[in-house]
């Protein structure tokens, strides 16, 4: 395989990635990782590090609009980064000293938690009434969400057992290589009750500020290809423009089936290459 048909091949697969991750609302980076490794054999430092790259280049462009638009949280989303950028740090540099083959069994069981995150009822909680906590309210983090009708006010809870958890994510996004936005995504909606738009909306800007925070060390590693960096973020960058394109016209609950079922099947692959390594 020649270098250029290799660099195609790889924008290609990142291109695939972008659309289905920015259509099932997982991004690309949960997708290309498995990919690069069990597809082309790249070392998976080398793909976690391509695949960080492009999960800041997706998260950049959404944040933008969903804070144009006002429905993002920015002081939720600054304080909880404080967490998962401390995370991500210490997760990338034990993702420096991990054996190859125990980074792909924790990666395989990530996407199986992240399937089993993906498949919960989603609950919109923007009606709450109950009133912030104590320290929500000192920090002045209950904000208002844009509807048709006007700014409708939301409480904002569990503070601390969100930040605790987003360590754990951040933790996730550098060990990894990913954006873990599932897993911010469960610590908002479901821990500090935040309506699920805002959540989603401030995940998006979190992911990328996640990722930046643990890039650094694989570039200080030497985990950092250029040219497979460019293949994997162009692609995935125009896969997920693509794919937020065709949202409103795909049959999201159908490709949300196959891919979760595509991803479960990944995960215990890259289990079992894990363990094979190992035995």
């Amino acid at each position: 395989m020649t270098e250029l048909y290799f660099d195609l091949a790889v924008a290609g697969a990142a291109f695939l990635a972008g659309v289905i991750g920015a259509l099932i609302g997982l991004g690309g980076g949960v997708i290309i990782t498995p990919v690069l490794v069990l597809w082309f054999d790249i070392d998976i430092r080398y793909a976690m590090g391509a695949a960080l790259t492009s999960v800041i280049a997706t998260s950049s462009g959404a944040a933008a609009a969903y804070l144009r638009d006002g429905i993002s949280n920015m002081r939720v989303g600054l304080f909880l980064s404080m967490a998962t950028t401390v995370g991500a740090v210490a997760g990338a540099m034990a993702a420096m000293v991990l054996d190859a083959a125990v980074l792909s069994v924790i990666f395989g069981g990530a996407l199986l938690v992240t399937v089993v995150l993906s498949l919960r009822k989603q609950k919109d909680l923007s009606g709450a009434a109950a009133a912030s906590d104590p320290l929500a309210v000192k920090l002045r983090l209950p904000d208002a969400l844009p509807t048709p009708a006007g700014p409708e006010p939301y409480a904002v809870h569990g503070v601390i057992p969100g930040f605790l958890l987003m360590i754990v994510a951040g933790v996730l996004s550098g060990l990894l290589g990913i954006g873990s936005g599932a897993f911010k995504v469960v610590a908002m909606d479901q821990v500090m009750r935040i309506p699920f738009k805002v959540t989603t909306a401030t995940s998006n800007f979190m992911i990328g500020v996640t990722a930046a925070a643990s890039v650094g060390i694989y570039l200080k590693r030497g985990y950092l290809d250029p040219n497979l960096v460019a293949s994997v973020a162009l692609g995935v960058l125009a896969g997920a423009f693509l794919g937020a394109r065709l949202l409103p016209v795909a049959p999201v609950k159908i490709l949300r089936i196959i891919f979760l079922t595509a991803v479960s099947v990944i995960g215990v692959q890259m289990i079992a290459r894990g363990f094979h390594f190992n035995f």
